[in-house]
């Protein structure tokens, strides 16, 4: 098989995850920001797993308006992220350098905040080995656009006029996601996912960064 082109999630695959304790934090936080005690289930969902629903839910018990709120939260979320890759706890796998040679046109496709994914790759200079990169804009109906959707991944294969694509993702939405915008995928296990026993099935199963050689040329 020959591609053209690939496109990658970014957490878990480019840059290691945001720890859920950061996250937890995050959104604990935001309810500071509105001088509000919230309950502990309600700081959890909203962490991760966010949902249109969930925010309107959580927006709707505390008498905020759902905009204003998801806007806050997205923002602090972010915030929180920059600080880790700052800190270097949120830094870039090595052998994404690997990704210099690989002689395909590239880009990238996250469930993340587009400010996220734009601030790893402006801190760690790596933006110019892709050509486009799409996260979630920081809009309470973003959340529906997220994988196993391939809205983004459609806007991506659009941007880099792709012919044969390949997706590169960690989670089982990754590649769903894939087969949604009907092209191949690719599930990378990065230390965190060694021995997960997956219930879809990517059209490769790959270790490293570098295994993409053999397969896209």
């Amino acid at each position: 098989m020959t591609y053209d082109t690939v496109v990658f999630d970014n957490d878990g695959v480019l840059v290691r995850r945001t720890s859920y304790n950061v996250l937890e934090a995050a959104a604990a936080d935001t309810f500071k920001q509105f001088d509000i005690d919230p309950e502990p289930d309600h700081v959890e969902e909203m962490a991760v797993g966010v949902t249109p629903e969930k925010v309107q839910s959580i927006a709707d018990q505390y008498g905020l308006d759902r905009d204003e709120f998801w806007s806050v939260r997205d923002r602090v979320g972010a915030e929180a992220q920059y600080e880790e890759i700052r800190q270097g706890r949120k830094e870039l796998y090595d052998d994404l350098d690997t990704l210099h040679d690989l002689d395909v046109r590239m880009g990238i496709v996250s469930s993340n905040q587009q400010a996220t994914v734009d601030y790893v790759l402006d801190h760690y200079d790596v933006d110019h080995l892709f050509e486009t990169a799409y996260g979630r804009e920081p809009t309470v109906e973003s959340l529906r656009r997220r994988k196993p959707n391939s809205h983004y991944i459609d806007q991506a294969l659009a941007d880099l006029d792709a012919e044969n694509a390949l997706f590169v993702g960690d989670n089982e939405s990754d590649i769903r996601a894939a087969e949604n915008a009907g092209i191949d995928s690719a599930f990378i296990r990065r230390p965190h996912r060694r021995d997960w026993d997956l219930n879809v099935w990517p059209t490769w199963d790959i270790d490293r960064l570098d295994d993409l050689h053999d397969i896209v040329q």
